[in-house]
Parts: C-alpha cells; sequence; structure tokens
C-alpha cells in the first residue's frame, strides 16, 4: 500500500548565525515518519511566513528562494514518480534511500530458502517431520533448476519475483519435472512459504502471489472396507514379520494414527479416559493437535500381545514397529495373501479408520474430526464425500435390479398379449 507524500518548509530559530539569519528546512513525512534536511538556505526571521512556509514580500530575493523551494518541494514528488515507475513500493525506508540516493540491500532467494531448510532441519523430531524437510529440500532443488532453465542464471534478486516468475515455476514442475497438478502445487507452497518469510521480514513490499489461485484436484483415496479388514484380521498368517506388520496395520485402522504417531507411541500416551476406559492421548507430529482417541477392543488386544516385546520392554514403545518402507512393502505381501486388490500402504489404515470404521458406524463427524487430529472440519468432510460416492455405488447397484424387473415384467407382458 503507497503512503501519502506531505512536504514543509520551516526556519530554526534556534540556529541564528552570527548576521541575525537562520536556516531553512524542509521536512518530509512519509508513514507518519520524518526526514528534515536542511535547503542551504538562510533568511532574517522576520521576513519569513509561517502560514504560507515562504518568504514574505514580492522581492527578486524573495521570488528567487521561493522558486528554489518549489524546486525542492517537485523535486520530492519526482521520486515519488520515479518510485512507482520503478514498481517500488512507496514507504519510507524506500523512500529515504531514494533521497538520499542509498543503494538498497538486495536479497536473494536461494540463500533465504537454504537458511529457512536448515532452520526446518534443526527442528525435525520437535516441530517437523523428516520427510517435511526432504521435501522443502526437493522444493529447493527445484526452483534452482527452474532458475537456470528460465533465467540461465543460480540465483535471483527476490524484487524480480513476480506473478509470472510464479505461473512459469508451476509451468516448469509439470512439463519438465512431469509433476502431477496436486505435487506442482505443494511445491510452489513450499516456495510461497519461503516469499512469506521475505513479507514479514520487510524485504519485500506486496506479495507477488496476490493474484496466483491453484487449484487441488481432489483426489479419492483407498480405503479397506469391512470385509476386506475381517479378511486381513482373520487370515492365519505363520511368518512372525508378516504377523507384526498385520497387527500394527490394524492398530492404525482402529485408532487412526498415522505411521509417525504409532511409532512415537509410549506408556505415557495411554491413560484413563472421562468414560473410565483406556484412551490414546496424544500430540499429531504432522499438526501439533492434540488427539484423543478411546482404544477399541481389536486395538487394546494388539496392544496386550505386543507389552513383552523386547523392544516395548527397553525403549519404552507400546509397539515394535519397523520402518515405514518395510512397513509398505510387507503390505503389499498382506494384500496378496488375503486377496485384496488394492494397493495397501500404512497410511490407507488412517482413512480405514475414518471411513469404515467410525463414519460408516454412524459416529459423528465432528467426533472423528476430533481423534484424527485434524486442524479443520473441513479435512474430515473429504471422508464423508467417499463415503457419498459409496452410497451412489450401492444404490446404483438397486437402481440395476429395478431395471432388470421392470424389463422382466415388460416380456411377461408382451407374451401375454400374444
Amino acid at each position: 500500500m503507497n503512503a501519502t507524500i506531505n512536504v514543509l518548509f520551516y526556519i530554526k530559530r534556534a540556529k541564528i548565525n552570527s548576521n541575525g539569519l537562520v536556516p531553512i528546512f524542509i521536512r518530509i513525512t512519509v508513514d507518519g515518519k520524518r526526514i528534515d534536511k536542511s535547503t542551504g538556505k538562510y533568511v532574517l526571521p522576520d521576513k519569513w511566513s509561517v502560514e504560507t512556509s515562504r518568504l514574505k514580500g514580492n522581492s527578486e530575493e524573495s521570488r528567487s528562494l521561493n522558486n528554489h523551494l518549489d524546486l525542492l518541494r517537485n523535486g520530492v514528488f519526482e521520486i515519488e514518480k520515479t518510485m512507482l515507475l520503478k514498481g517500488l513500493d512507496l514507504n519510507f525506508e524506500n523512500f529515504k534511500n531514494e533521497y538520499f540516493g542509498i543503494e538498497s540491500t538486495k536479497r536473494y532467494l536461494v540463500p533465504i530458502f537454504e537458511d529457512h531448510n536448515k532452520r526446518v532441519k534443526e527442528l525435525v523430531g520437535k516441530e517437523y517431520a523428516i520427510a517435511t524437510y526432504k521435501r522443502y529440500e526437493t522444493s529447493l532443488r527445484h526452483l534452482k533448476e527452474f532458475l537456470d532453465y528460465k533465467f540461465k542464471i543460480s540465483d535471483i534478486d527476490i524484487e524480480k519475483i513476480d506473478y509470472a516468475f510464479i505461473t512459469d515455476y508451476e509451468f516448469f514442475l509439470r512439463t519438465k519435472r512431469s509433476c502431477s497438478n496436486n505435487t506442482a502445487i505443494k511445491y510452489v507452497k513450499n516456495f510461497h512459504k519461503v516469499v512469506n518469510i521475505c513479507l514479514a521480514n520487510g524485504w519485500l513490499g506486496k506479495s507477488p502471489f496476490m493474484n496466483y489461485k491453484p487449484k487441488i484436484k481432489e483426489v479419492v483415496r483407498d480405503y479397506l472396507l469391512e470385509d476386506e479388514i475381517n479378511a486381513i484380521r482373520n487370515k492365519k498368517i505363520t511368518s512372525y514379520r508378516l504377523d507384526l506388520v498385520r497387527d500394527i496395520f490394524l492398530f492404525s485402522c482402529y485408532t487412526g494414527l498415522a505411521y509417525i504417531d504409532v511409532k512415537q507411541l509410549k506408556k505415557s500416551n495411554i491413560s484413563i479416559g472421562i468414560d473410565g476406559d483406556k484412551w490414546i492421548f496424544k500430540s499429531r507430529q504432522k499438526t501439533d493437535v492434540n488427539s484423543k482417541i478411546p482404544i477399541l477392543p481389536p486395538a487394546l488386544e494388539i496392544l496386550e500381545k505386543y507389552k513383552e516385546h523386547p523392544k516395548c520392554l527397553n525403549e519404552d514403545f507400546l509397539l515394535p514397529i519397523l520402518s515405514n518402507q518395510k512397513m509398505n512393502a510387507y503390505l503389499k505381501e498382506i494384500a496378496d495373501i488375503c486377496g485384496i486388490n488394492k494397493e495397501l500402504t500404512f497410511h490407507i489404515a488412517r482413512h480405514t479408520f475414518a471411513t469404515t470404521v467410525t463414519l460408516s458406524n454412524g459416529v459423528p463427524i465432528e467426533t472423528v474430526s476430533k481423534m484424527l487430529g485434524h486442524t479443520n472440519l473441513k479435512t474430515t468432510q473429504h471422508y464423508a464425500k467417499i463415503l457419498d460416492k459409496k452410497i451412489s455405488e450401492d444404490m446404483q447397484i438397486l437402481k440395476d435390479k429395478f431395471k432388470s424387473l421392470n424389463k422382466q415384467e415388460n416380456k411377461e407382458n408382451v407374451s401375454l398379449t400374444l
């Protein structure tokens, strides 16, 4: 937002010289802040008009000095005009730099992004997951590649980042990096966070993202139906590693906890809830939002099964979970032996809890949102939409059945007529 500039001329009576003359000063006010500077001119105090901020009279001396003051005033507004033509934000700091000819400090994107990532890395395990840090590192790498591809440069002055830069970067991600719509937008959002840091520090006057309106495409995520959960639960598995993975996956299906939250689960996270039964009390790693989850009987059975496991005893963890990569690899084996034709991943368990285990059984969406640790009810409503799709598919089967009956009745009516 551009500020209003005011110009005032005044004399400093306290600085009278040996000839009885006082200096004339110019005061420029921008954003309520002042620049006071001597004009280099002197006058007799009684010849100065406080009301008009000019020298009194129409003498040659008065006309000459007043013309000089007019030039100084016009010079101020010429600077204002130049700043607007340059696209500079008209604020006090920028105006002062232009007025005194001070070269403003240029700031470049890459070191700011690198500093941000360094801070994220130092907070991994405290405020961020390692996956978040890796995503920011990938985002920075993509930006460096874009700068080289588009401009043949290794870095850019942040003041040169505009709407065209953002849309060109998104296009680069979609074409040269073959990112899907949602992945491209996520990388742009990572970049947006760094731009917001520049804005918060006053390094940028306005956001280049002002008119950028990305559209995330809704992704329908897989989840397990009740018969599929039962197929996994009741399958006789002789392999210890697969049995372990099956149990921990089912635990997530019955609690809605994400992989990292199951991994971090300790005895201290289990306490007695308002109903007198055991609950899980835990802050989600991703959002730092508290989740309060009553433990369902199948989940409690799994905790009991592993309470004497060496890892649980020695390290105070509730479950001896494997790495996320290994869990997902073994889940594919489990899907095969259980006859489930879905790409089984650990995160499907969380979706299953939200849909089949809770919403499908009449648990209110607000309650489900609290247990999942969502910061926004809209996130949970996504699962309700999935269930609407399931209702639509189920009702379509019923509609088709009625259509078949109608066709059969019409055939019988035709036969009777003949």
